[in-house]
């Protein structure tokens, strides 16, 4: 069964939160569906240690962007060396993702949160990236050192620091 039109697909390795993580993640997601679940058998029991009939991988698309999850154990965590980043057109999208993602998770400086599952992500304005590669040196550093302040990024008060205006 052919699933990704990608070659590359990224695997998140859930200690037993597979299917739970899949379903909240297709919750936030617009153009979002499980693809399908595998699950266990007894065959490689002594390995994997896991009940025959619980959940093993979760394959699926998050807006079009195929993922798999896995259940497999307690010795892998996330860390934030890999975080998702979400491109958001305006405040409205940075606000939605930000608060469904943080629900039960955690905040973290410049645009990044951990979510309850510990899986990090950046919630970040596409206007940013913009005011950040501008020609104009004096006012992507205003851009910098605004959003180095900030958790959840405010749009408004990245285009004040751009365009050098109190707010």
């Amino acid at each position: 069964m052919t699933i990704a039109a990608s070659k590359i697909v990224p695997c998140l390795w859930f200690d037993s939160e597979a299917e739970e993580a899949a379903k909240f993640y297709c919750s936030i997601f617009n153009n979002s569906r499980i693809a399908y679940v595998s699950r266990y058998g007894e065959e490689g029991h002594d390995i994997h240690r896991k009940p025959a009939g619980s959940v093993m991988v979760v394959m699926f698309e998050l807006d079009g962007q195929k993922f798999t999850a896995m259940n497999g154990g307690p010795r892998v965590t996330f860390d934030d060396a890999v975080s998702f980043q979400i491109e958001c057109k305006d405040q409205d999208e940075v606000d939605y993702y930000w608060a469904k993602l943080t629900a039960g998770g955690e905040e973290r400086p410049c645009g990044w949160l951990k979510d309850k599952f510990g899986l990090s992500w950046q919630v970040v304005p596409v206007v940013l990236y913009e005011m950040l590669t501008d020609k104009d040196c004096a006012a992507s550093q205003r851009v910098m050192h605004a959003f180095m302040q900030m958790t959840k990024y405010d749009v408004a008060a990245l285009k004040c620091a751009f365009e050098g205006t109190v707010q």
